[in-house]
């Protein structure tokens, strides 16, 4: 348990509520939500497919409106609970102007066999 340092309550930083409000460690969820000293953007992670293997892109974004923005626009443009595979078209939603950095990624391969026979074949 702690004390905040704001408002001087007891409050217990491992809570659900702290986790999902954030904050720093010596402020309680109150004091955050009513202060909004919470300024971190949560990542988002992107998924797709590539051959026989998922590929996954994690962003971080400056904001939580381009962040909002940006898993719209991904999720529009691939298809996603619509059951379609992702298509370009004139129709697709922009993807410009937000701004993110990539944190990480992992890509897989594409299916495709790599045997000595087919390297033999490309020379």
């Amino acid at each position: 348990m702690r004390y905040c340092k704001h408002c001087e309550a007891k409050f217990d930083p491992k809570s659900q509520r702290k986790r999902k409000v954030g904050g720093r460690i010596n402020e309680c969820a109150d004091c955050v939500e009513d202060l909004e000293t919470e300024t971190t953007v949560k990542y988002l992670g992107c998924a797709s497919a590539d051959g026989k293997m998922g590929a996954i892109s994690i962003l971080a974004f400056e904001s939580n409106e381009d962040r909002e923005k940006y898993r719209k626009a991904w999720n529009n443009n691939n298809g996603m609970n619509r059951g379609k595979v992702a298509a370009l078209s004139p129709s697709n939603t922009p993807m410009t102007g937000m701004k993110f950095r990539k944190v990480g990624e992992n890509f897989g391969n594409t299916g495709r066999r790599q045997t000595e026979d087919n390297l033999r074949k490309k020379r």
